[in-house]
């Protein structure tokens, strides 16, 4: 497993525990060029009243202030679950250069579960991606979350 990869998602993991303690699903993300962090974030849709508020956007649009632009081209998104529809359209509008992402959603995840969006020709911009970058160990913090809310 790439060294760096590992290091990022790490850091996405523990967002994703902050996201747990505050009662929202574990789900953390970070923006990453030439091996700095441009932005971070993790699920908040409950806490904010906003629907749009998962991690990977709330990533994109930390590094977006911090660089003044919306287009993040030669950046890196690490997050610890598959995107969804509306977070996969962001990253393409962002001109994300790599995503990669840990568990696979297999319900609602649009990279490789249920389609492959990000695969799509039509898009003016190609998003590249890997999958299973520390997979168990954000399936377990999915697990367990889900697990206690269900008692």
């Amino acid at each position: 497993m790439n060294a760096d990869h590992e290091h990022w998602m790490r850091r996405a993991l523990a967002l994703a525990d902050r996201a747990a303690a505050e009662g929202e699903v574990p789900v953390g993300a970070v923006v990453v060029r030439a091996g700095e962090l441009l932005g971070e974030g993790w699920n908040c849709v409950i806490g904010s009243h906003d629907p749009t508020a998962h991690a990977e956007i709330e990533a994109l649009r930390d590094a977006a202030r911090r660089e003044g632009n919306y287009r993040l081209p030669g950046a890196t998104l690490y997050v610890t679950l598959e995107p969804c529809s509306m977070c996969a359209g962001a990253l393409v509008h962002a001109r994300i250069e790599l995503l990669v992402f840990a568990a696979r959603e297999p319900r609602a995840g649009v990279v490789c579960s249920q389609c492959s969006l990000l695969d799509s020709p039509w898009y003016n911009h190609r998003v590249l991606w890997q999958a299973g970058v520390l997979a168990e160990e954000s399936s377990a913090r999915l697990q367990a979350f889900f697990r206690a809310r269900r008692s």
